[in-house]
This record gives structure tokens, C-alpha cells and sequence, in this order.
């Protein structure tokens, strides 16, 4: 199968997956993560130890970034302020069990989606942000592909699944690549800055971001794939609250949604006054969507208006008007080729 049709393919098995998870949850789950958001009076994220454009505090201390914003999205849903929302910095050996003991009510940080990880007592909601396994390498190396990685020493950070692919790939082409591994984010980039490593493996996305913001001379590295496969990086939650799980899978869905319907933070007041069922619906003129989240109507109409649709967070964080310049790829809506795919909100 080639690699379009895999990637179509993987798109309708998503819809079809997701389509499943109705937001019909009055019978199971108990709701208890909301209750005790509720009287927290905030939610607490796992971000990522400060990846520029997914998670990272700015110069004033204000958390920012892909992965930020989808966590601040849940936080206007559920509390009516993208700003109630704290986020707790984790390695890729803290985050699952952070999420598991209830450290954090919402895992955001640039989790890949895994069975292994799925089967760990949480449950993975829909991805935010379609990536690849990449190298990140000095052009001087002169190497554009993992053949041209062979006896090379490469930098990872433990807990990561890309560690499972940089044995595979070492054992399939005999490669004889060697994994110097670290367990934390800051100690891997350093290592591989200051030259104990050849080349730095990790999600294609956080490797645009470590060359954007740490490489003295971007230009004088280079990003290449590790495979053909894609990964889905997505926010997960713990098993046993239904609830909790559709509210974070449909706080996501509604930017989307938003994008599909052309819905922004600039036009967002003007669309309550549409005339389309669909709008009014998902802007909660016409109840319904709220009372089956067991939230007030108004939830998706606050997302937008303080968050912004996908294509919104997407250009500021990591897309065109952000440092990093990365092209949507994959991250476009399916009507427009990409992986994401807007769900009916009725």
C-alpha cells in the first residue's frame, strides 16, 4: 500500500473509531474528574519541559504552544477561562505516571499514541497533531537518510517510543547505530549540541523546534525521516470517567469543527447570529450539545473565543506566524488532504 492510500486509510479508520465514542456518557463514569476540577478551580496539564511551540513557558512566565492550547481549550469549556490551567513540566519517563497516580487531569504533551501505552489504565482522545520519527543531524555529516547514520552514536531521552524505532531500524538496515540515552529533555539537546552524539532522534516537531531555538546556525542542520510511518501524538486521560473523556475529546473536535465551519476568534459573536442550524447548534444558540457534556451551552462558543480554531493555534504555534515555520502537512483538515477530520456536532 502506498503511502497516500496508508495515510487515507488511517484517516477513515480514525472517523470510524472516533464516531463510536458518542458523547452519550449519563450511565458510566461518574463525571468525578470534572466535580473535582470544579473544585479545584482549575485543571492541571503535563507539558512537556519546554519544547517551543507545543509547551513552553515565554519570557513572562506564560505558557505557551500547541499542546498548551489544547489543554487551555478544555479550560474554557469546563471552567470559562482558557487561563484556569496549570501545567506541570514531565519527562517521558514521568508523564504516563504522572497521569495515572492523577498528578494531572490531561496529558497534551506530544504523547505518541501506542497500544502498549493505551493498555496502561488511560485512554488516548483524538490526536492533535500528526508527526514523524525523524534524525536531526549536522549537515556536515553528510547524511540524509538512516543508512547514512551507520556506526553513528544518536542522542534520546528515555520513556520515548522512539526508542523502540531506533532499534528497529538499526537491527532491519545493520546499521549499528548507537543509542546514548539521557532522562531529560534539556540534557539530550545539550549532549547532542555539545557533540557526544552524531544525530538527535525524537518526534520530527520537537526536532523543527530544538533547531529553530538552540542551533546558533539552523541552517547548518538538517531533518530527516526515520520512516515512512506516521505517528499520532494525543492528549490522553485516565480510564474510568466517560465523561472527562468526551469533554477532552469534543474541546479538541470544536476547534476543528470551528476551522471546517469558518468559525474564528474575530467572527465568533457575528456567527451566533447565523442562520445555519449547524453554527447555531455548535455555538450553543440551539441547546443540546452542552446538556449531553453536562456542561452550559455556551462551552464550544468559548473555546473559539478565547483559543481560536485549529488553523488558528496551528499558524501561531508552530505554523506560519510562529518561529517555526511548519508547513501543515498532515495537520490539515481532511476536506483539504490532511489527517484531521471534523466530527458533527448534533
Amino acid at each position: 500500500m502506498t503511502r497516500p492510500r496508508r495515510l487515507r486509510w488511517a484517516a477513515l479508520t480514525l472517523t470510524a473509531a472516533l464516531a463510536a465514542c458518542s458523547p452519550h456518557h449519563a450511565s458510566t463514569g461518574g463525571g468525578a474528574t470534572l466535580a473535582a476540577v470544579r473544585r479545584q478551580g482549575y485543571i492541571t496539564c503535563g507539558a512537556s519541559q519546554g519544547t517551543v511551540g507545543f509547551g513552553a513557558p515565554d519570557k513572562n512566565g506564560y505558557w505557551r504552544g500547541l499542546d498548551v492550547d489544547t489543554c487551555r481549550a478544555v479550560a474554557a469549556a469546563v471552567l470559562g477561562d482558557k487561563n484556569k490551567a496549570r501545567f506541570l513540566p514531565l519527562s517521558g519517563d514521568q508523564r504516563l505516571v504522572a497521569l495515572q497516580t492523577g498528578q494531572v487531569d490531561l496529558l497534551p504533551r506530544t504523547f505518541t499514541w501506542t497500544l502498549t501505552r493505551d493498555a496502561s489504565g488511560i485512554n488516548f482522545t483524538i490526536p492533535n497533531y500528526y508527526d514523524y520519527v525523524g534524525f536531526l543531524a549536522p549537515k556536515s555529516l553528510g547524511a540524509s537518510s538512516p543508512k547514512g547514520l551507520k556506526d553513528a552514536s544518536v542522542c534520546l531521552q528515555s520513556g520515548e517510543s522512539t526508542a523502540a524505532v531506533l532499534e528497529r531500524i538499526s537491527e532491519t538496515d545493520h546499521l549499528h547505530i548507537r543509542p546514548v540515552i539521557f532522562d531529560n529533555v534539556q540534557a539530550t539537546r545539550a549532549a547532542f549540541f555539545a557533540g557526544r552524539c552524531d544525530a538527535l532522534v525524537t518526534d520530527a516537531s520537537a526536532l523543527a523546534s530544538v533547531r529553530a531555538t538552540l542551533a546558533k546556525n539552523p541552517s547548518d542542520y538538517v531533518i530527516f525521516p526515520a520512516t515512512d510511518e506516521v505517528e499520532a501524538l494525543t492528549p490522553a486521560v485516565r480510564q474510568g470517567d466517560d465523561q472527562w473523556f468526551d469533554i477532552v475529546k469534543w474541546s479538541f473536535e470544536a476547534m476543528l469543527t470551528a476551522e471546517e465551519l469558518g468559525i474564528t476568534q474575530a467572527n465568533v459573536d457575528e456567527m451566533r447570529n447565523s442562520k445555519d442550524p449547524r453554527v447555531r447548534r455548535f455555538l450553543g444558540v440551539d441547546p443540546g450539545n452542552g446538556k449531553a457534556l453536562g456542561l452550559d451551552e455556551a462551552w464550544a462558543y468559548r473555546i473559539i473565543k478565547q483559543v481560536g480554531n485549529y488553523g488558528e493555534v496551528f499558524d501561531r504555534d508552530v505554523g506560519k506566524d510562529s518561529p517555526l515555520k511548519i508547513d501543515r502537512g498532515l495537520n490539515r483538515l481532511q476536506r483539504d488532504g490532511g489527517l484531521m477530520v471534523p466530527l458533527p456536532f448534533e
